[in-house]
């Protein structure tokens, strides 16, 4: 292309060999901004706040519009849709991707990381790397509104550099020449571990082992001396290798955890059959095997022909042609299909999406599922689907994926998806599939009555199953009594129903072949809907602890699927849609009292646990403490709290939201209110939301006002977090009025001192203050430590901010010293972050390296990585004050990773506010 713009380094525009000029800094500003943001649409005040970013002329609008006209007129003929556009008052700088060096470097690393071959990898990366001139738009001011995208060009460079030194040393040549590189890029990045363990690998690769372990143990002692911490597992893990002379395996995929996550269930034991249809899938799923686009395969047929059990068998024999893992959904079509969002939420958790970093919307979490599997090679089975909209935002992007979809009904409005029927058996491998679950030698001693039931049973898989399993269960039934059974159109149906109600005539079946005390059990677990169930759960619904006996016998009688164990080794039980469907219309025989009776304990049981877990937890500002009461549970969940409350958070909501629909509003609030400290801790604010949003219509229809300020609280907590301050104000509004309803005076106090917060969080701290001073009584009269400790703290950092700095140290040492008697640790911490920040700004730079070192200390002991990221940001910025700029850098980018791991925005800028100035007084 022969027109290029140029922002890697000084900003320029070509013409073939032809350098246009740009006219003065502003209006270059403009230009600036614009490819900084290409083919996004940008709005004038965006334009205005970066060209004028402190006090802008009452003519910036007519100026603005001036210099776009200027450029215009210089820019060389674009081909039509490309250019500088307007569109709806806001400004666009449309180009092809080729067109601007940021963007082609993009497409270049991409394709570098997508290709097998390294030699090609190698040549893409070097075309990439060549389009850097220096820093990005290193002859213009930079406005403080492109520090994100500046540090993240300048972290990507650096990752293409990594990534091209890596394939150095893999190919094994001038290992003299990349050593000398790294050294020179350590200089500049002290405390970048991927390029560390480059390093070693060098010198080890290059037969300098001694230098590598010699190298290892200066580099260690640098990083616990500087920072106070050991180096990270990677950097650990390849030392290790050279120290016991073994090769070391080459680093980890940089930025995601490796996938490689196997979540298909068990193949069928007994699966029969099907060799063309395995053959056509095969082919269909290979891959690579649509030009440009992943494979996506439908396999659609009727209810028991198959479906889901060809599928997995399928995706087990394909494993090896996909190494990054296969990954294996329920979209319960058959009972309340789950939404894209849900699934697309589970999915992101699997690849390692957690906190904060799990975006809010549909788009996003699907634009985030499709970046992370790029790359890679996955297989997605998606079970049971729906409908072509539950489908599309499930669909990778990356080419090498492939999706294998089953559904009853044909959707054909999913671009590019192929279709395979699955019609039923033929008569050998239905006979065959008989003959595997009723034994082959009662098959084989009675083949013309085998050939009719198989026939009767219109060759379909389930039904044969059902024909196949009565026999197993029944030793001494000849062929022939179930062939006269059969035989008889007008009861045939009755024995054997194709999809639900086939279903239905074997789960008859099965539960008249239960024991006695394991048939009440079975219909109160129709209770908790489609979720998975733990023993404790079960424990509840039938009032009685152990019931392992019970769920060993409906597991035995397939009544009752075991999926296996959670993260903290608990075992978890399923019960298909279409038996549970079953089991509530056995439930209807009990009396409404002791359904209601169950349920209500399945709550107490979820409140009683959660209670036991979040007391070990930091305390959340503002989180009604919640006395359990009614049925407890023998499960101690508090040996790992934080592991036990993630592996259950999702029945945990379903609870709520049970509580909710049954009637029972008060536990609905408590159990919503009670998970706060861990949603607070781990930053999930989605399910935060979502039990408070579950529960809130309940308990308004209750008429229960007091837990619906907690809720109305609660919410707005979350608005905050997310920016949203509109909407955080209605919610603490309401709140308020609530708590003064039901004349809970705490509850006013902490809803008054939220309106200081968004205060604060508006850039007004005069508005700020009488909140807080108005909370703080409240909260004292109430006799909550906690709640003043962080109001004192808040109070401190008003004075700060309107700049009296002997009272910020007042109110701030009130905080510390109440955090301390109460046992507030976390609050302590932080308190000492806002103390190192007085002493920093004091030029005490001693006092405040002794201060935020504490409070690290403090925060990683709690596990709470957020705002210990929080507090090595304050450690960089004191570095930086040291005159310890690269010691600085090095601290920042170990924060940065985190908030850009958990999707911290305002994190992530203030982080990256430092990287590049550390950079730039290097």
């Amino acid at each position: 292309m022969s027109v290029q713009f140029r922002i890697l380094g000084p900003l320029d525009l070509r013409d073939g060999a032809r350098t246009i000029p740009l006219g003065g800094d502003r209006q270059r500003t403009v230009l600036a901004h614009l490819l900084l943001h290409v083919n996004h649409q940008v709005t004038p005040d965006q334009l205005i706040e970066t060209v004028w970013p402190s006090r802008p002329p009452a003519s910036a609008a007519a100026n603005l519009q001036t210099y776009v006209h200027r450029l215009r007129k210089l820019m060389p003929p674009l081909p039509e849709g490309e250019g500088l556009l307007t569109r709806g008052g806001h400004y666009t700088m449309a180009l092809a991707a080729e067109r601007l060096d940021a963007t082609l470097f993009e497409q270049l690393t991409t394709r570098a990381r997508r290709d097998g071959d390294p030699a090609t990898a190698l040549r893409l990366l070097d075309e990439a790397e060549a389009l850097w001139r220096g820093t990005p738009l290193q002859d213009l001011p930079t406005p403080p509104g492109w520090a994100p995208e500046l540090g993240r060009l300048i972290e990507a460079r650096l990752t293409a550099t990594e990534d091209r030194l890596a394939l150095r040393i893999a190919e094994g040549s001038g290992l003299d020449t990349v050593d000398g590189e790294l050294a020179e890029l350590l200089d500049r990045h002290p405390y970048r571990e991927r390029l560390w363990q480059q390093r070693l690998l060098a010198l080890d690769k290059g037969g300098r082992r001694a230098e590598a372990l010699e190298l290892y143990r200066a580099v260690r002692d640098r990083f616990v001396a500087d920072l106070g911490i050991e180096p990270g597992e990677d950097l650990r893990r390849t030392h290790l290798a050279i120290l016991r002379g073994e090769r070391p395996s080459g680093e980890q995929q940089r930025g995601d955890t490796a996938i490689a996550l196997h979540q298909l269930p068990p193949d069928v034991a007994d699966f029969t059959g099907r060799e063309p249809e395995l053959e056509e899938l095969r082919a269909a799923v290979a891959p690579g095997a649509q030009a440009g686009a992943p494979t996506v395969t439908m396999l659609v047929g009727a209810p028991g022909t198959g479906k889901s059990a060809l599928a997995v068998h399928l995706a087990h024999q394909v494993r090896e042609e996909f190494p990054d893992g296969q990954l294996y959904v329920d979209l319960h079509a058959t009972g309340n299909p789950r939404t894209p969002l849900d699934v697309l939420a589970d999915l992101l958790h699997l690849l390692g999406v957690v906190g904060e970093a799990l975006p809010v919307g549909l788009d996003a979490r699907a634009a985030l599922f499709r970046s992370r599997l790029t790359g890679r090679r996955v297989l997605l089975v998606l079970d049971d689907a729906a409908s072509a909209q539950q489908l599309r935002p499930l669909l990778p992007a990356e080419q090498r994926c492939a999706v294998l979809v089953t559904t009853r009904a044909r959707i054909s409005d999913v671009d590019g998806a192929r279709q395979v029927d699955l019609d039923v058996l033929d008569e050998q491998e239905a006979l065959l599939l008989l003959a595997r679950i009723a034994g082959t030698q009662r098959v084989q001693a009675e083949p013309a009555e085998a050939a009719a039931i198989v026939r009767y049973c219109g060759y379909f898989p389930l039904a044969i199953r059902i024909a196949g399993a009565r026999l197993a269960g029944r030793r001494g039934w000849s062929l022939k009594t179930l062939r006269t059974r059969l035989a008889d159109e007008s009861s045939r149906l009755n024995e054997l129903r194709i999809g639900q109600l086939a279903a239905r005539s074997s789960f008859e079946l099965s539960v008249r072949q239960l024991p006695s005390e394991a048939v009440p059990a079975f219909a109160r677990l129709a209770l908790l809907g489609a979720q998975d169930v733990t023993g404790w759960l079960v424990d509840a619904l039938l009032g009685r602890h152990r019931s392992e006996d019970v769920l060993d016998v409906l597991v035995d009688a397939n009544l009752v699927a075991s999926t296996g164990v959670d993260a903290i080794g608990e075992p978890r039980y399923r019960m298909h849609d279409l038996i549970r469907v079953y089991a509530a219309e056995l439930l209807e025989k009990q009396p409404r009292a002791e359904r209601q009776a169950a349920i209500r304990r399945a709550i107490e049981a979820s409140l009683a646990l959660t209670a036991r877990a979040v007391a070990l937890l930091p305390a959340a500002f503002g989180a009604a403490r919640v006395t359990p009461r009614g049925w407890q549970p023998a499960l101690d969940p508090t040996d790992a709290p934080v592991c036990w409350l993630t592996a259950t958070r999702r029945t945990l909501l379903a609870q709520v939201e049970l509580a909710a629909q049954s009637g029972e509003a008060t536990l609905a609030w408590q159990l919503a209110l009670c998970a706060v400290p861990f949603f607070d801790l781990r930053g999930e604010y989605d399910e935060w939301q979502r039990s408070h949003r579950a529960a809130l219509p309940a308990v308004q229809a209750a008429g229960d006002v007091l837990g619906e300020a907690h809720l109305l609280r609660g919410i707005g907590q979350v608005h905050l977090y997310r920016d949203e301050y509109p909407d955080a104000e209605k919610a603490w509004l309401r709140a308020g009025n609530a708590y003064r309803e039901a004349g809970d005076a705490w509850g006013i106090a902490v809803a008054t001192a939220g309106q200081g917060t968004l205060a604060r969080a508006r850039r007004r701290p005069r508005k700020a203050m009488p909140h807080y001073l108005d909370a703080l009584a409240g909260l004292t009269k109430a006799g909550d430590g906690n709640g003043q400790a962080q109001v004192l703290r808040s109070i401190g950092m008003v004075h700060r901010e309107l700049g009296d700095r002997d009272a910020a140290r007042e109110w701030l040492h009130k905080a510390l010293a109440l955090a301390k008697e109460v046992g507030d640790a976390h609050r302590e911490a932080k308190v000492l972050v806002d103390l190192a920040v007085m002493h920093r700004e004091d030029d005490d730079v001693r006092a405040a390296l002794s201060t935020v070192h504490k409070a690290r200390d403090i925060l990683e002991s709690l596990d709470d990585e957020r705002c210990t990221a929080y507090a090595l940001v304050e450690l960089g910025a004191i570095l930086l004050a040291a005159g310890e700029p690269r010691a600085a850098s090095g601290v920042a980018q170990r924060a940065l990773a985190v908030f850009r791991r958990t999707g911290n925005r305002r994190g992530e800028r203030a982080a990256l506010a430092m990287v590049p100035q550390s950079h730039n007084q290097d």
